[in-house]
């Protein structure tokens, strides 16, 4: 089997054509929004700059943020090139904070930290990597599509997360909003000194952006994987199971969204919140659909969206402006560059119906 290379000049190119028209689309749609609001735009955007990049302890808060959301865009690269909308992800994260908080507590009395922290990563990725498979599941042998399956779950896990604070898990003599106990400083994830980022999120990352290189780009599941998602009914007739290579996709998604909602307990939060996942798994989808579901452009593209969620902050603050203005930059840059997608397939169509 001839392999694709990592690296493709063409692709980055026009990769870098769509995220720069995409850019200044949504610069100027957003301006005039703006304007409109009686709000200065370059003030705008300066003060999301200096609230994301304008400090190294601003700086450190966006790799945080950037940590799970590629762990996310890197699982859903495998369910999207097999054409499943993995909306349960967010679900995912959740769970898989849940489960690494149940070893975690199960390793409070114990002296070996190392060991309690491993086992809560092999906890969170199981926990999401079960989520995943309850979706798939539900999809292959039910029939339910993943959306609605996802969606569902998403729901279900939230409602146990709630459930755990308000009931087993609750802070002594009081439950509120306000999560579980914060767990011993000991079951923390070491961070460095400097910019208090911990090295085993950022070890993470890298181990799943090789990981999904090597098996999307490299290995034969990839080939299947797309062959599945390009036509189903034909991969069937030369061998191939897409129930089966369904059910590994959201294992492996899930298990990436499990990990990033153990980082969010171990190494950002220190206990369950309501909200432990930050949305990161509903914005992953948009990170990977705005790098044209390719694997060198999805931690760039996280980056950005970090950038814009931790900079958007600053906005009430210092402008008295929503900081829902992140969400609305991210989702035009989708949109925006979808669009343009469009055109030019439209547009080669064209030429090949008049060739």
């Amino acid at each position: 089997m001839q392999h694709r290379r990592f690296y493709d000049p063409k692709k980055f190119i026009q990769f870098l054509q769509d995220l720069w028209f995409a850019l200044f689309a949504v610069f100027v749609f957003t301006s005039v929004v703006l304007l409109l609001a009686d709000a200065p735009p370059l003030s705008a955007y300066y003060h999301i700059f200096q609230g994301s990049l304008g400090s190294l302890n601003k700086f450190s808060h966006v790799v945080k943020a950037w940590i799970p959301l590629t762990l996310c865009a890197c699982g859903l690269l495998f369910t999207f090139r097999i054409g499943l909308w993995n909306i349960g992800i967010e679900g995912q994260v959740m769970m898989g904070a849940v489960f690494s908080t149940a070893a975690l507590r199960l390793g409070l009395n114990a002296d070996l930290t190392p060991l309690v922290l491993g086992c809560s990563f092999m906890a969170g990725a199981a926990g999401g990597a079960l989520w995943a498979l309850l979706a798939g599941y539900l999809k292959t042998r039910g029939g339910v599509h993943e959306i609605f399956a996802g969606l569902g779950l998403n729901f279900v896990a939230q409602g146990i997360i709630l459930w755990l604070i308000f009931g087993p898990w609750k802070r002594p003599g009081v439950a509120s909003m306000s999560g579980t106990e914060l767990f011993p400083r000991e079951l923390w994830l070491s961070q460095t000194a400097t910019l208090k980022l911990p090295p085993a999120g950022l070890a993470f990352v890298l181990l799943a952006v090789i990981l999904a290189t090597l098996l999307l780009v490299y290995a034969r599941i990839g080939l299947n994987l797309k062959a599945i998602g390009n036509n189903s009914a034909a991969a069937f007739l030369f061998g191939l199971k897409p129930d089966r290579y369904m059910l590994i996709a959201m294992v492996l998604a899930g298990g990436l969204a499990g990990l990033a909602g153990n980082l969010q307990v171990t190494g950002v939060y220190h206990r369950l919140l309501p909200a432990i996942s930050s949305n990161y798994g509903y914005l992953a989808l948009l990170v990977v659909m705005l790098s044209n579901y390719n694997i060198w452009a999805a931690p760039a593209v996280a980056f950005l969206f970090a950038c814009l969620n931790t900079g958007s902050i600053q906005l009430p603050m210092m402008l008295r402006l929503d900081s829902s203005l992140s969400g609305v930059i991210q989702g035009s840059l989708v949109l925006a560059a979808l669009a343009l997608r469009a055109w030019r397939k439209r547009r080669s169509a064209e030429k090949v119906s008049h060739a």
